[in-house]
């Protein structure tokens, strides 16, 4: 297979994304770190985040050794499974893994810089946290391409030659997307429940019952905040996201393939044509990063505002560039392509938008469940679950469209439904999939700017820096909420588009299963006795064979498991978050009673014992809902076949999205209800409104940062597990 030159720009924009990240981390750590205080609680989140991960790594990496050896055993004994697949699982969990580390470590360092800066301007303190987040963005996105590069290269030196060579290296390659979220979920969950359960202990004990501030050096569970903002929201996210990219990625490259299949040329270019939209992706979303500042005196509008330009501008850029790429590459039906690439971007512009409006502060749904909070604690919950429902509308009817309007463009508005028809407009999904994410690069740094903002607010706090500083973090962490639901909804967004392509890619991994086993001597019998030739058939043929229609009560079954499966998900890591939150909750209450003088300054509580109360319950508690999330799919696979599979797959992936936005937003307007009063609305701090606001943005932290945004980890998890076992699956027809 000859690649093109045009392909080696991936590997080039991978490294000088990597090249860019380390000159942002060099350009941070030339930063003072502020007083000795400041350094010493630094030093304390930065050991406590760093020993967490150790651990984590730890049990994660018995867990892929063993998924590593089942799939050897698939491959080369049972020979129902690419012998690639062990290796490519192995690497996407290797690279999500350094996304979370390489995030982390930066994250750790950046913030008592970031609390130093803002005593120089709030735009000094600014810059520092954003490309601080920048580091995570441009190490998630140019890990992805290399990998991405580095066995597109290897798999089509192996397969050269073969007539089928593009479609088995795509769907190979999903593999390691199955990799990649494997890792993803164990960072979202274990990260979220420890995170969530030192939050809610100190909130709970610290603020409410005892009255004093957030990170309040005199609280025992504040460094463990700290610390689970770090492996929770910047480890967990950048593993998470980096899950995301990759498989939009491999899925419109494997759709390309299958869709392009009949003309090798085509094909190549339709597979190669995502890779390359991602990568000129990163370098305009290095001048979005570039364009980021804003002035001393900023407004949270304003700020918001500063932000939005370098997302808006990368987005249009992207838009321009997708033209050029697609019309280069002579691609059929470039311009519809194009569109389709472009519905991806608007769609998620859009979901942005909505997630701001229904989360920050400056808009109706957050001020009114501030409101609420004259009423007591019930009102504030009432008020926020009823947001976080009706928030659902927009994102839904948003990807409804951009799903139709880039099937539409890819396949030439051809309504027909035939198979070549369905082939180009499922393309069209899977690259709108790769346009909403193709500015991963500065829509993440918005993310990964959230928690670093977060911390150095508690810098701040424990330092007692003075209120103008803590006034200037507290805008800055404010911003990072808002940031932080947008980006949770950017991700469950492009989830849903991706996993709707993957769907595809499943019916194509169980075709190239089947011609294995026909090549083997198995021959299969349609509903009516006639021989079926998986050889000779296409999209529509399978799904005709496979009987995946509504009456059928396998894809009925199949889809109420589906849905049951984000709801059992969601109540497992509820319940974990709660049983840590609980553990964590009665230790802070043990050391304000038994360590004399913690509440007058006069003793340090023991902060390490609250750490490793967050880490045992993360460690332990994230387990079975990441297995479960495996398990699930191969057990319908065994049972229900493939039919099962695909209802499996929509009942996830429908529940699972709705399901996930709601839960972001909800958390995301109890939170910043909760710091609207804290700057002085309805009685400001300790106030009998602000506790109301506590108790609600308790409540809203397991929606907003465990269960809610793990939830779209699961429903593409799900697919890939699926497209992996599809060998297994064949095996049992």
């Amino acid at each position: 297979m000859n690649i093109p030159y045009v392909f080696w720009l991936v590997p080039l924009a991978s490294l000088c994304a990597l090249i860019m990240a380390w000159y942002f981390f060099k350009s941070m750590m030339k930063e003072s770190e502020g007083t000795e205080r400041m350094k010493e609680i630094a030093g304390f989140v930065r050991a406590g985040a760093m020993a967490y991960l150790k651990q984590q790594y730890k049990v994660v990496s018995i867990i892929f050794i063993i998924i590593c050896i089942i799939f050897a055993f698939m491959s080369y004994v049972l020979n129902v499974q690419n012998p690639w697949v062990p290796f490519a699982f192995l690497t996407g969990g290797i690279f999500s893994g350094l996304c979370g580390f390489f995030g982390m470590k930066t994250a750790t360092y950046a913030s008592a810089r970031t609390a130093n800066a803002v005593g120089k301007g709030l735009n000094r303190g600014l810059k520092i946290a954003f490309r601080s987040g920048a580091v995570m963005g441009l190490v998630v996105v140019g890990l992805a391409l290399l990998d991405i590069a580095i066995w597109f290269v290897i798999l089509s030196a192996f397969y050269e030659g073969e007539d089928t060579a593009l479609v088995t290296i795509t769907t190979t390659m999903l593999t390691f997307g199955m990799g990649a979220s494997t890792q993803a979920l164990f960072a979202r969950v274990g990260g979220g429940i420890y995170t969530k359960a030192a939050d809610v202990g100190a909130d709970l004990v610290g603020k409410v019952e005892e009255n004093i501030p957030e990170d309040d050096p005199r609280n025992p569970a504040t460094i463990a905040d700290n610390v689970g903002d770090n492996v929770g929201d910047v480890a967990g996210m950048g593993a998470d996201l980096y899950e995301s990219y990759c498989g939009s990625i491999l899925s419109a490259a494997a759709l390309g393939a299958m869709a392009f299949g009949i003309n090798s040329e085509m094909q190549l270019k339709a597979v190669i044509a995502p890779m390359l939209i991602a990568a000129v992706g990163i370098f305009l979303s290095l001048i979005g990063i570039f364009i980021v500042r804003t002035k001393d005196n900023a407004t949270m509008r304003e700020l918001l505002h500063s932000l939005n330009l370098g997302t808006n501008v990368s987005a249009v850029l992207i838009a321009i560039a997708s033209f050029v790429i697609l019309y280069l590459l002579k691609i059929d039906n470039w311009i519809g392509v194009s569109f389709s690439v472009i519905s991806g971007l608007i769609a998620g512009v859009v979901i942005g938008a909505a997630t701001e409006f229904y989360t920050s502060q400056s808009y109706g749904p957050t001020k009114s469940i501030a409101k609420s909070s004259q009423t007591g604690s019930a009102t504030v919950i009432i008020k926020g679950i009823s947001t976080g429902m009706i928030s659902t509308m927009v994102p839904v009817i948003t990807i409804s469209v951009a799903v139709i309007a880039s099937y539409l463009c890819a396949n030439g508005f051809d309504m027909s439904l035939n198979s070549a028809s369905i082939s180009k407009g499922l393309y069209g999904i899977g690259i709108a999939a790769v346009g909403m994410l193709s500015t991963l690069g500065i829509t993440l740094a918005t993310d990964a700017y959230g928690p670093i903002a977060d911390n150095a607010g508690g810098n701040a706090e424990m330092c007692e820096l003075g209120e103008d500083i803590r006034k200037r973090t507290d805008a800055l962490d404010a911003l990072g909420n808002t940031t932080a639901a947008t980006g949770k909804g950017f991700a469950i967004g492009s989830a849903a588009l991706t996993a709707l392509a993957l769907l595809a890619s499943y019916i194509e991994e169980i075709k190239i299963n089947m011609i294995r086993a026909v090549n083997e001597g198995t021959v299969y019998f349609d509903n009516i006795g006639n021989v079926f030739n998986p050889n000779n058939a296409d999209l529509l043929d399978f799904i005709n064979y496979f009987q995946v229609n509504l009456i059928n009560p396998k894809v009925l079954i199949g889809i109420f498991i589906g849905a049951m499966s984000a709801f059992i998900f969601s109540g497992i890591t509820m319940g974990a978050v709660g049983r840590a939150a609980g553990a964590m909750v009665e230790e802070v209450r043990r050391q304000f009673k038994e360590i004399k003088g913690i509440l007058e300054g006069k003793a340090t509580p023991d902060y390490e014992r609250c750490i490793q109360i967050s880490t045992r319950s993360a460690l332990h508690e994230m387990i079975l809902p990441s297995l479960l999330a495996i398990a699930i799919p191969v057990i319908v696979g065994l049972i229900l076949g493939v039919s099962g599979v695909l209802g499996l797959l929509i009942g996830g992936m429908s529940t699972g999205f709705t399901l996930a936005i709601f839960m972001a937003n909800a958390g995301g307007a109890w939170d910043n209800a909760k710091k609207m009063i804290e700057e002085g609305h309805y009685g400001g701090k300790g106030s009998a409104c602000h506790k109301a606001a506590i108790v609600g943005d308790t409540v809203g932290d397991p929606f907003k940062d465990t269960s809610g945004p793990s939830l779209n980890i699961l429903i593409k998890l799900m697919s890939m597990v699926s497209i992996v076992m599809a060998g297994l699956t064949v095996a049992m027809i």
